[in-house]
């Protein structure tokens, strides 16, 4: 019997299916050995050696893979292709070490028979580089989470930590949350006429005003309410002639497959769904499905920064595209695409479906909703990257007023000529387009004005970062790696240093302020974009063997230790959290009320604690909104221990109202109240 060990049930279950009598495929859960919780576990004095444990929840796992690596014939290690899978399988060596008996290393894209067979026929040692790349990584991240932590502790309050890439993504959310306050809007407004013409019945045209006596409106555009008004009468039921009419043909290409970052950040523009959840559902479908013939992967690897394809699944495809859609939606050669990533992995694939035939409404009664979505937005987006360009001719329409001023009016229209790959993906882009035939007008055609809007705006500051922004900006840093994005956020939020508006976005809570502003004064490096894509450099180099990851660490760990040691001497904890007094007095002994920092952000309390225990809210999360069971306290927003957003009375626990739904500022009458 030959023993294939992966990490997860649902992936080993798959793999069973397509594997005879031969094989017995069982899951590791993960990693089995890591450092210790209680301690650093890494000799910094013995070049930075790592001290591995095989933690309690793993400790029966192993033993029963042990028992079974003593009688297996052969051990092949399956775990995932990036270099925590390639860690996973060191650690499963190093520990099972079965003797006289040979262990293997295989590796797969994908969770189909032709993909584990041919696996199984090229095995190879374990790559000793993408191992050293994960265990400096890992090092890297223990050496800053258990060294400056305890400072936040000392300096602040304890429960804080400090990581190496958290602190950075943490960084941005407040700086843009910062931009956001001191945001000044300015009023505006903008000029639509709605123009109608005999010639063209039944169409009216919304045309923009965007000159007045030959001049560009002032950006972002007119600033006098008084001025606007004046143009809106001046406009209103005055002729617009047709001065110039531009057509041109312009080609629309489709957009790479996806990478872990791209799928992140369309899956949340698109369902809404997070960072976390979506890689919830990639693993799900990469993992396999149970169809009709059995279980199957239904996606390739779904952590991934290359946008490359196999050409075997291109021929598949060319095959599909013509049999579903016929040759007008073929292309003469396979569509290739470049990554723009120096850092992305060549060997690897981008996130596609395993199978085009596997069409999502051929596999749905298999899936859940949204499982189904994200499968669906795959597909679609690989099948589309093989189709042709979309063809539109993009239309152009200047019209021309003469009132007290001379006026110019402009619109845009589309029209798609060929659909192309919008035949497949259309649904997932903002393309506003129609097919129709649009009726144009001719030089000198006159319109008349039938109604002039006058809307007034007020300018917008920076939107506050959500996953799929902060994931794309981290990326463009060189922040991280596909395996990190959605920790990183997950993180934040279970630290309690951010928190999710009602439109999911991010925002920086009083703990989040105040660590990102410790950090970027005391040990900027660690909170420095540049700095931070410089390790996950050379972290890259390492895995190619370029670079000793005993080098990076030290290279690191020396200047950042001394910075630590200086700080510990040069900061005060009053330095860092200025006391704020109160006016009031506590209502218990007397003593000055003043403000502090606690887990979940800023509260008041006794000067003399903890020997007062007095405390209370500083509601500063408080809602002008009232209780709608007591109809005394105020709505307060909370969080719960999974980082979502809900609601409760302030009088809690006298009052044990709470809901995940923002309430309405007038309270429902209860039927009592009723005359």
């Amino acid at each position: 019997m030959n023993l294939v060990i992966v990490e997860s049930p649902a992936k080993a279950k798959t793999i069973s299916h397509f594997l005879g009598k031969d094989y017995q495929v069982v899951a590791s859960y993960g990693h089995i050995r890591d450092l210790p919780k209680s301690k650093l576990g890494v000799d910094k004095e013995h070049n930075f050696q790592p001290h591995y444990i095989i933690p309690r929840k793993s400790r029966k796992i192993v033993s029963s893979l042990k028992k079974l690596a003593s009688t297996a014939e052969k051990v092949i290690l399956a775990t995932d292709e990036d270099r925590e899978g390639e860690a996973i399988a060191w650690h499963l060596a190093t520990i099972l070490e079965p003797k006289n008996k040979k262990i293997e290393r295989i590796v797969f894209h994908e969770i189909t028979k032709p993909a584990i067979i041919k696996a199984l026929q090229n095995p190879r040692t374990i790559n000793l580089q993408l191992v050293n790349a994960q265990q400096a990584r890992r090092i890297l991240d223990r050496l800053v989470g258990y060294e400056l932590s305890p400072f936040l502790w000392k300096k602040v309050f304890r429960g804080l930590s400090a990581g190496r890439v958290q602190s950075p993504a943490l960084r941005l959310i407040v700086e843009r949350e910062r931009e956001r306050t001191e945001f000044k809007p300015e009023k505006y407004y903008t000029i639509s006429a709605f123009l109608a013409s005999p010639k063209i019945k039944k169409v009216t045209l919304e045309a923009k005003l965007s000159k007045i006596d030959n001049k560009p409106l002032p950006h972002p555009g007119i600033k006098s309410k008084e001025q606007a008004e004046l143009i809106q009468r001046d406009l209103t039921g005055k002729n617009a002639i047709t001065i110039d009419i531009q057509s041109k043909i312009t080609r629309k290409s489709p957009l790479p497959p996806f990478t872990t970052a791209t799928l992140q950040q369309t899956a949340f523009r698109i369902f809404r769904y997070s960072a976390k959840k979506t890689m919830r559902l990639a693993q799900s479908l990469y993992e396999g499905k149970k169809l009709e013939k059995g279980p199957v992967g239904l996606i390739t690897y779904m952590r991934t920064d290359s946008v490359n394809i196999s050409p075997v699944v291109i021929g598949k495809t060319f095959q599909f595209i013509e049999e579903n859609y016929g040759p007008q939606y073929l292309l003469p050669k396979a569509r290739l695409f470049k990554n723009k990533s120096r850092l992305a992995q060549e060997a690897h694939e981008a996130i596609r479906p395993t199978d085009p035939f596997l069409t999502p409404e051929k596999i749905k009664r298999y899936l859940t909703k949204e499982e189904y979505n994200l499968y669906n937005l795959i597909w679609c987006r690989f099948i589309a990257t093989q189709m042709p360009e979309a063809k539109i001719n993009r239309i152009s329409l200047l019209f021309q007023v003469k009132g007290k001023h001379n006026y110019l009016l402009k619109t845009n229209l589309s029209q798609l000529l060929f659909d192309g790959f919008l035949k497949v993906y259309r649904p997932f882009t903002s393309t506003e387009t129609t097919s129709e035939k649009i009726p144009l007008p001719s030089p000198q055609d006159v319109f008349l004005i039938k109604k002039v809007k006058a809307e007034e705006h007020l300018t917008q500051p920076p939107p506050r970062y959500n996953d799929a922004s902060l994931v794309k900006t981290l990326e463009s840093y060189g922040i991280g790696r596909p395996s990190t994005y959605a920790p990183i956020i997950s993180l934040l939020l279970e630290r309690n240093y951010v928190m999710r508006d009602e439109n999911k976005a991010l925002f920086p809570t009083d703990t989040g302020f105040l660590v990102a502003d410790i950090l970027i004064k005391h040990f900027p490096q660690i909170v420095d974009y540049q700095f931070t894509s410089l390790i996950e450099e050379k972290l890259d180099d390492i895995a190619k063997g370029k670079l000793e990851w005993v080098e990076v660490v030290k290279s690191f760990y020396y200047p950042f230790a001394k910075n630590l040691e200086k700080k510990y001497q040069e900061v005060s904890k009053e330095d860092i959290v200025p006391i704020e007094k109160l006016e009031e007095k506590c209502p218990l002994c007397g003593a000055s009320l003043i403000i502090r920092y606690g887990r979940f952000g800023k509260f008041i309390s006794c000067s003399n604690w903890p020997k007062c225990p007095y405390t209370r809210s500083l509601n500063n999360n408080e809602l002008d909104i009232p209780c709608p069971k007591c109809h005394i306290g105020k709505v307060v927003i909370k969080r719960n221990k999974r980082g979502k957003i809900f609601y409760a009375c302030s009088r809690y626990p006298e009052c044990d109202w709470t809901s995940s739904q923002k309430p309405s500022k007038q309270p429902k009458q209860n039927q009592n109240d009723k005359q």
